[in-house]
């Protein structure tokens, strides 16, 4: 199934100059998430994942999704002051701004093999950031898997030490 078609750009959203990719046309297509899922899935299956982590919003969708696929369990990463109990944080940089993200701080146990997936690399700042909340609670990332990839804005780079797949990658805005 050709997944390309199915997310809807929407230009200058949310602010003038940015193409955002809307994946809510591809999730509501049953047939074309359950093929993302198990795409994602079946590229990192062998690295044995026992979680995914999925960040706000978006990445909870595909995240939880992938993980059933997986029969792994899901740890969200949340925006700021959403989690109850103590979290660790890391802060980022997005293409049209900063923002912050929490983990709780005993959703990973020391040496857990932890899945990243999101909707989106852009310029690796979310991805980045849950890498390093991953580590910091002593997980491993055993891979970095993403529906779309907007790869002129080299997010990969930040990724570097990491296995980075994407099922869809756009070389232009």
């Amino acid at each position: 199934m050709e997944l390309r078609p199915l997310i809807r750009i929407v230009k200058d959203f949310p602010k003038p100059g940015i193409g955002f990719r809307d994946i809510t046309t591809l999730i509501r297509d049953g047939k074309a998430l359950d093929e993302a899922a198990s795409l994602l899935a079946d590229r990192f299956r062998d690295r044995e994942p026992e979680l995914v982590l999925g960040a706000e919003s978006r990445g909870f969708i595909l995240g939880v999704a992938v993980a059933l696929k997986l029969g792994a369990g899901f740890v969200p990463a949340r925006k700021p002051g959403k989690l109850p109990a103590a979290t660790w944080r890391a802060e980022y940089e997005l293409e049209y701004g900063t923002d912050a993200l929490e983990i709780h701080a005993d959703a990973i146990r020391p040496g857990e093999k932890v899945l990243l997936i999101d909707d989106l690399l852009a310029t690796g700042g979310t991805a980045k950031a849950c890498a390093e909340m991953i580590e910091k609670a002593g997980g491993e990332v055993v891979g970095c898997g993403f529906l779309i990839e907007l790869t002129f804005l080299n997010g990969a780079a930040k990724l570097d030490k990491y296995d980075v797949f994407s099922l869809v990658r756009d070389e232009a805005e």
